[in-house]
């Protein structure tokens, strides 16, 4: 997802303040795709220069509020129609993964430990969160149910890393096995 569309998006729901802004993606997307108040301000200021957005209204401190145009709205039908999707997935943990045969057992033990713990605990959190949006604490807007898509693919993803984390307990390089007491080499293959 490009900055520039998931801004637009979050504008099509109604104006708001870059600060605004930040906060949502920090609400639903802040660990899948966490957004920065310069970088959020900066592609503010280019959409309003390609007539996407326009500043709504300023207020105190030169806060200014930003609503889509009809040119936004027509630019975010055209990524989510025409657009192929970017499926790449850049995660730390699983480059990792590639280089666990470096670590002490113990370490590696203590890390994967840690890693289900916290993808556990985020699982958890998007569960919290899920339950309050079915429960209609955000009422029924086209936007809610959108929102609880994403959601649930947070819950998912998360419970699944959770699940890789403890099955790479039990298997080498985190378990002793007669080949690894052997050496540290080789590519495993």
């Amino acid at each position: 997802m490009s900055l520039r569309h998931g801004l637009l998006g979050l504008l099509a729901e109604g104006p708001a303040s870059g600060y605004d802004l930040a906060g949502r993606f920090t609400e639903v997307l802040g660990s899948i795709w966490p957004a920065q108040h310069p970088k959020i301000y900066a592609e503010l200021n280019k959409l309003a220069a390609e007539g996407l957005v326009e500043v709504e209204s300023e207020g105190p401190r030169r806060r200014k509020a930003y609503r889509i145009t009809d040119a936004g709205v027509a630019e975010v039908k055209r990524w989510l129609t025409e657009v192929d999707v970017d499926h790449t997935m850049r995660l730390q943990p699983l480059l990792r993964s590639l280089f666990f045969w470096m670590m002490e057992t113990d370490e590696l033990q203590r890390h994967l430990e840690a890693e289900a713990s916290y993808y556990r605990e985020l699982a958890g959190q998007y569960r919290d969160y899920a339950a309050r949006k079915d429960r209609g604490e955000f009422g029924y807007s086209e936007q809610t149910q959108s929102m609880r898509v994403t959601i649930e693919a947070g819950v998912r993803l998360y419970s699944a890393l959770a699940d890789w984390a403890e099955w790479a307990q039990t298997v080498p390089p985190a378990k002793q096995s007669k080949q690894r007491g052997e050496g540290k080499g080789g590519s495993g293959t």
